[in-house]
């Protein structure tokens, strides 16, 4: 049914459900190898930011609700909706950097690595995401925890002024002095946000000099004395260095055993402006009392962004399935991980991991004003079931319910960008303040009082 596109203006593609091809480019919406039962009536593929508004047109036209994607990445398939118009981001990929002014200026399909790799050209950093191929409207519109949060904060910290398109296809600037509302909702909201982002304004940091890792796995039966450990020792870390604690079956590099046994993975990553500062931000990790049982030890190793990335895309290989779920929480990360070892231990897949970053935000209270997103807890965890069997989508589904539910009881709250909206009709409320959603319900109601936009999904 492209006629209707053309009719309105529309440049890009649109496909119907019934179309020959629609199932095909349904499936493409979603990164993930698990496609969810979710049918769009409609699915424009715009060409530019000028099918927006008339896309939007198109669906207030029809009674349509519409639904956002950038880069598909959302591990629930957010954006992937039964009825409804869809509108397909993915084409609008251009990037452009002033060195001069260390701004840059990024359409919303343009992936994490696409930018890091030309800011890396140029001498400059942005806290683009831990995977690579996400892009970076979805991210951005979530709060966007990535490399070195630590010290720059949440990458939206970064977006100075967004282009959006409103629910009456009106197309408007925001910044801290114009639109001021809609800008707080766009650095937080995520899937839930009520307009159309086609371009971000973006403040850069210099590159720095000297990226090193530190890198030490135990048997899972330290895991809480481990992780004890590793959270005191991270008082002592300067805010650029990463801290990680991952639950996961140990690497092939990591050990001659078979079958691989179960670790925990003590992951460190220093940003600094030289060698020297690195090995210094990483030398309290070298001092630790079990060291004697490690299963694998990798010292002040010298890193690049693209080599951080190459990691990342062995962990989240694009074949195959997912399914996560996101947990901030003020208990210590002894008791979380302690009680998400077992769960480790017996996962049925052996690519399923628990990701616990530590300090995954800075808690400074000036990079995270005006903002919607906020950082609900003293901890946080990422609970990943992957694997690649469809006769096993069950299985590993119900294993990442049960993980969150030894958990759950010490949470405070989500985090939007990887919650698994399914799993509660409260996941979305309960990934902001009080103050924060009722915040966002009340400017939905002002800038989209028709619903236009469709809201959170919910189970």
């Amino acid at each position: 049914m492209r006629e209707h596109g053309q009719a309105r203006g529309i440049e890009g593609a649109l496909v119907q459900r019934g179309d020959a091809d629609y199932e095909a480019v349904r499936a493409s919406m979603v990164w993930n190898g698990l496609k969810p039962e979710r049918f769009p009536e409609v699915i424009v593929r715009a060409a530019s930011e000028r099918d927006v508004p008339e896309a939007i047109g198109l669906a207030r036209s029809r009674g349509l609700r519409v639904a956002v994607r950038a880069g598909g990445h959302s591990w629930c398939g957010s954006s992937l909706r039964t009825d409804g118009m869809l509108i397909d981001l993915s084409r609008l990929r251009r990037c452009d950097i002033d060195v001069a002014s260390m701004t840059a200026s990024v359409r919303p399909a343009v992936t994490g690595g696409e930018l890091a790799a030309e800011l890396v050209a140029r001498g400059l950093s942005f806290p683009t995401g831990h995977c690579g191929s996400v892009a970076v409207g979805g991210y951005l519109l979530s709060g966007g925890l990535g490399w070195n949060s630590g010290a720059l904060g949440p990458a939206c910290r970064s977006v100075y002024e967004l282009e959006a398109v409103t629910a009456d296809g009106e197309v408007v600037r925001c910044s801290e002095d114009e639109n001021p509302d809609l800008f707080w909702a766009a650095r937080g909201a995520g899937p839930g946000f009520f307009a159309v982002v086609t371009g971000f304004r973006l403040r850069l940091h210099r590159l720095s000099g000297a990226i090193m890792s530190s890198t030490c796995a135990f048997p899972l039966a330290y895991v809480e004395e481990v992780s004890n450990w590793a959270t005191e020792t991270a008082k002592e870390l300067d805010p650029a260095v990463e801290l990680t604690l991952v639950l996961a079956t140990a690497a092939p590099h990591m050990t001659k055993k078979r079958p691989r046994p179960k670790v925990i993975i003590v992951a460190a990553t220093a940003f600094a402006d030289s060698r020297d500062q690195a090995v210094q931000a990483l030398r309290p990790l070298q001092n630790c009392p079990f060291a004697d049982h490690a299963l694998f030890r990798e010292a002040y190793e010298p890193t690049s962004p693209a080599a951080l990335y190459e990691a990342s895309s062995d962990l989240w290989p694009a074949e195959n399935r997912y399914a996560a779920d996101t947990l901030w929480s003020d208990a210590d990360f002894g008791t979380l991980l302690s009680r998400l070892s077992g769960a480790v231990d017996s996962a049925p897949s052996d690519k399923s991991l628990v990701l616990a970053p530590v300090s995954p935000a800075s808690h400074d209270e000036e990079l995270l004003r005006d903002m919607a997103f906020s950082v609900l807890g003293e901890s946080y965890v990422v609970p990943y079931a992957i694997w690649d069997d469809p006769a096993k989508d069950d299985v590993n589904t119900r294993w990442l319910r049960e993980a969150m539910s030894a958990v759950e009881p010490l949470g405070t709250g989500h985090y939007i960008a990887e919650a698994d909206l399914t799993a509660s009709a409260t996941r979305a409320e309960r990934s902001f303040t009080t103050s924060d959603w009722q915040r966002l319900q009340a400017l939905r109601t002002r800038y989209d009082p028709e619903g236009v936009f469709h809201s959170y999904l919910t189970p």
